[in-house]
């Protein structure tokens, strides 16, 4: 089986294809000629993943699925949630965003979060979504060199490691990500 991911993020990329069984080819953006930013114009996690899943079935016409995912830090109200790529800005800085967060954090007695992805399938006409969450908590700077976005100040529980410095295998097992396509993945079989 071919199935399109809707993403231009390569690490999702690579995270995802570690993740699917030799049974499933993943294909990317590049691959079917697509190199528009994909809108992401709703208001939740979830309206983004929809969004761009059915961007792509409209335009491409391809079955796919696409993934959000957002931080959403307890003491902050769940944000930066929606906005996680562009919380310091459009360009989607990372150490920016990070840097952000430390210093919103500062002096806030819960450093509680969580990292939620929703996956969003397009097959056979239906349109289907899948759910992953990791809790964790914020650490006070950033720590590891694997991983993307805010893993480096993303402490999983039961963890004492960021997921910054965990392998991509540790980190796929119980991550946010993993969870969800896990669910599509036994979705698929």
């Amino acid at each position: 089986m071919k199935l399109v991911f809707a993403t231009n993020n390569k690490n999702k990329l690579k995270e995802v294809q570690a993740l699917v069984p030799s049974t499933i080819q993943i294909i990317s953006l590049s691959d079917i000629g697509c190199n528009e930013d994909i809108p992401e114009t709703s208001p939740t996690i979830e309206g983004n993943a929809k969004q761009k899943a059915l961007y792509i079935k409209e335009h491409y016409g391809y079955d796919c699925f696409a993934d959000d995912t957002g931080l959403e830090v307890e003491a902050l109200d769940g944000a930066p949630g929606v906005y996680s790529a562009r919380y310091a800005g459009e360009d989607k800085d990372a150490h920016a965003n990070m840097d952000k967060l430390l210093k919103e954090l500062e002096g806030k007695p819960s450093r509680k979060a969580q990292f939620k992805t929703v996956i969003a399938l397009t097959t056979h006409g239906e349109l289907k979504s899948f759910t992953g969450i990791c809790k964790g908590t914020i650490t006070e700077s950033k720590k590891g060199e694997k991983g993307f976005g805010y893993d480096p100040v993303f402490l999983p529980d039961g963890y004492s490691q960021t997921f910054a410095e965990l392998l991509l295998s540790e980190k796929n097992k119980i991550g946010h990500r993993g969870q969800a396509v896990q669910q599509l993945i036994e979705h698929l079989s």
